[in-house]
């Protein structure tokens, strides 16, 4: 297999710059630029130098055995001056080289799923603290990187070899049925572990929106002053904001960070009739949104509702609480009052949603905890209306701990594998 090498540290100027090495052909790298090999996993100061240019930089530089190295092969870091010149430098040092070419985007983190330092949910997880924008995403990233879910999916996966194992008997000897005192056993291993399917698959919908956001729809009717609360709640100027009724027709989403949660706040088009086609548009476009959304906060003027259904946790205020005397429950975009009180109202809101959130954080994670707790439900009923014939069991359970296999990537990923390794920036 090639060595490969690259930057994996963001382009541009900085104090460092790293550029990693993996490979069998990572030490003899090492020691042509810098004339030995430093001791394993030791960090040590030594002169970068190549035959074209000379002396390329001062660096330190770290060793990695195999076994024992991120892709779990001979490895070596570069921790260089952050300057282009240098980079490109030491980066052309090493094009030069025999064996060596540059790494795909994510072909680190594919080596070392190859190479079994990392499971694949584990490799998600990695994907996702690289992504994480904010607090609760980072903690949700690196419960997946540390393993959470894999050893979860271990704990499942040893119980149902126990439970296989009980019924071993009845398929060595065929001609009987599973021994009784066997299948209370095989009952409660596999009622346990379908329980516990259940409350991940449940806690599913809460954990995928820590990882791709929340969405909050600002709707009311034209000109009651959407776009200024959306500025106000954001802190800078992200929509448009006139006298005149109608001035949003599309969609303005603004990205942010509500108490360590992630959340795209929405600005719609005012809800109303209207003989203009293009507004017309933005209003169906805006119902859409508003439905889709996980809180519609309702803006409202002279106790005025809109005809969009109001659901669970949405967020009625009074809009411009600055001409109406400040009454209970307004806003004002223009003041700020009421601004805190709101986001700390979705905020609870949103704390309270992602209370049972579980391990799981894509769909096919949840689709696989779902193929397996529906083959421990036809187990179950195996044993309940037929007495429990030992070859339908053990095949029940076969297809449950091929399921949980698949959520660490020891069976059927190939076609899921390329999806998420593109997803890297190169070097990682």
């Amino acid at each position: 297999m090639d060595t490969i090498f690259a930057l994996s540290t963001a382009p541009g100027k900085s104090g460092i710059s790293v550029i990693r090495v993996s490979g069998s052909e990572s030490f003899r790298a090492v020691n042509d630029l810098c004339g030995g090999i430093p001791p394993p996993r030791h960090a040590s100061l030594r002169k970068l130098r190549d035959r074209k240019n000379g002396l390329l930089d001062q660096a330190i530089v770290i060793c990695f055995e195999e076994k024992r190295s991120a892709t779990g092969e001979e490895a070596a870091e570069f921790h260089c001056h952050g300057s282009s010149a240098v980079v490109a430098a030491v980066l052309d040092a090493l094009s030069q080289m025999n064996g060596l070419r540059i790494a795909e985007p994510g072909e680190f983190a594919r080596r070392s799923f190859e190479n079994g330092m990392l499971d694949l949910s584990q490799v998600e997880g990695l994907t996702d603290l690289i992504e994480s924008e904010t607090e609760a995403q980072r903690r949700q990233a690196l419960q997946n990187l540390h393993g959470d879910l894999g050893s979860q999916a271990q704990i499942w996966r040893s119980a149902l070899i126990r439970a296989s194992a009980l019924i071993e008997v009845g398929i060595d000897f065929s001609d009987e049925d599973i021994p009784e005192n066997a299948l209370p056993d095989v009952m409660e291993l596999i009622s346990d572990i379908a329980g516990s399917l259940k409350g991940q698959i449940d806690g599913f919908a809460s954990a995928e929106r820590i990882r791709r956001g929340f969405e909050i729809a600002i709707v009311g009717a034209p000109n009651v002053g959407k776009s200024t609360l959306l500025n106000a709640v954001a802190g800078r100027k992200a929509a448009i904001t006139s006298e005149f009724a109608g001035t949003t027709r599309d969609i303005i989403e603004v990205r942010m960070d509500i108490h360590g949660l992630p959340v795209t706040l929405l600005d719609t088009a005012g809800i109303r009739n209207t003989d203009d086609n293009v507004e017309a548009i933005g209003v169906d476009l805006a119902r859409q949104r508003a439905n889709q959304a996980d809180i519609r906060v309702f803006l409202i003027e002279n106790n005025e509702m809109i005809d969009i259904q109001k659901k669970e946790d949405d967020i009625v205020i009074v809009a411009k609480g600055d001409l109406k005397g400040d009454p209970g429950g307004s806003v004002s975009g223009k003041t700020g009052k009421g601004i805190d009180e709101l986001i700390l109202t979705i905020a609870s809101i949103l704390k309270n949603r992602t209370s049972n959130a579980g391990l799981a954080t894509r769909y096919r994670h949840k689709a696989a905890m779902i193929n397996a707790r529906e083959a421990l439900e036809s187990a179950m009923m195996e044993i309940k209306m037929n007495g429990g014939r030992p070859e339908l069991i053990s095949e029940c359970l076969r297809q449950a701990i091929q399921a949980l296999d698949s959520l660490t990537g020891k069976v059927d990923v190939e076609c899921v594998l390329d999806e998420i390794f593109k997803t890297f920036c190169l070097g990682k």
